[in-house]
């Protein structure tokens, strides 16, 4: 029932897409902010398990997700941003996304954050801490 239910919603998503005359390509980013915290709520909410995990970071892969925007309000660190509003400086995470998104596993399932996330979220440019 919940897969059928998915796939209507991608379909009828798809259908207002074409109506619009919109691009269809745009997807879902997780941006700096995740580095050394990877919180998962956005996980857990996420009806076709688009996410995938790295040792202390959480991907989006572009080619799966639906747009439903479901996972950028609850990502507590605000690390989740709509391809077309990525923070300026962020711009590499698009890539980035994509790239990770083929190696690493997927994640269907909230897990507990990084331990020590409160004392890296809002830290700048930690891309320079990504595990891969």
């Amino acid at each position: 029932m919940t897969l059928s239910i998915v796939f209507n919603c991608y379909n009828l998503h798809q259908i207002k897409m074409i109506q619009l005359g919109r691009d269809d390509s745009m997807t879902f980013v997780v941006g700096d902010n995740c580095i050394k915290c990877k919180h998962t709520d956005c996980v857990e909410v996420c009806p076709v398990d688009c996410f995938y995990e790295g040792p202390n970071f959480l991907v989006i892969h572009p080619d799966e997700c639906i747009d439903c925007a479901l996972c950028e309000p609850e990502c507590p660190i605000d690390a989740i941003f709509a391809e077309d509003e990525i923070p300026p400086g962020q711009e590499n995470f698009i890539e980035l996304n994509q790239e990770l998104a083929e190696i690493w596993p997927n994640i269907s399932e909230q897990k507990e954050p990084l331990e020590d996330a409160d004392k890296w979220n809002g830290v700048p440019e930690k891309i320079k801490f990504l595990e891969r």
